[in-house]
């Protein structure tokens, strides 16, 4: 689960004791106003595309991270979304059984499932990333590049350090062009709900 138990981190940044009216409580309302106004309409696009599927954002989630790490085990996923495995079934399945995600076995541990995007599960999550991209690009366009790093730095401040982690790892890891590990089962093959007990 998130390491959210001991709170944000407490460094603090260079030049901060010059400047702290942003720290005054209705600054940091009106961050937390910002941050679920920004989510908000940065998520209603893609939303309504899952919508129209019957899907929702925590299936989003998943076809993300799956599409960020082609053949990532099902361990790996539950680490990222600090969810249970229970929850992770309930959204896994039915992009396994629609054709959008494809489990494989793994190659030195027959027990994990490995997972990535079937080419049907890539064209959604391109359609998806599509929509938000052109909102992200707007917005990046309209501060700059000193906000854009200022940006990254607050997002990163506001992560625990298993969550700065992994990021980490996930921009250290490129996403393929082309091609997905070779898969030892397919969406017709073991059963959706084979999955929890391993990786």
């Amino acid at each position: 689960m998130p390491d959210t138990a001991d709170g944000p981190p407490t460094t603090a940044p260079v030049g901060a004791g010059r400047n702290l009216l942003f720290l005054r409580e209705e600054e940091l309302r009106l961050a937390q106003d910002l941050l679920f106004f920004g989510y908000r309409d940065f998520t209603a696009g893609a939303d309504q595309i899952l919508a129209e599927l019957d899907l929702g954002r925590a299936h989003h989630r998943v076809l993300h991270f799956v599409g960020r790490r082609p053949g990532i085990t099902v361990g790996d996923l539950l680490g990222i979304l600090g969810i249970t495995k229970q929850s992770l079934g309930r959204v896994l399945t039915p992009l396994v059984e629609q054709g959008y995600v494809l489990q494989s076995t793994g190659r030195n541990d027959r027990r994990q499932r490995l997972l990535s995007l079937t080419p049907k599960g890539e064209a959604l999550e391109r359609r998806l990333f599509e929509r938000q991209r052109e909102w992200v690009m707007r917005a990046y366009r309209e501060a700059g590049p000193v906000a854009v790093e200022g940006f990254r730095r607050v997002m990163r401040g506001l992560m625990g350090a298993e969550a700065r982690g992994q990021l980490e790892r996930l921009e250290q890891r490129p996403r393929p062009v082309a091609g997905r590990p070779q898969a030892a089962s397919s969406p017709g093959g073991p059963a959706a709900t084979d999955w929890p007990g391993t990786g």
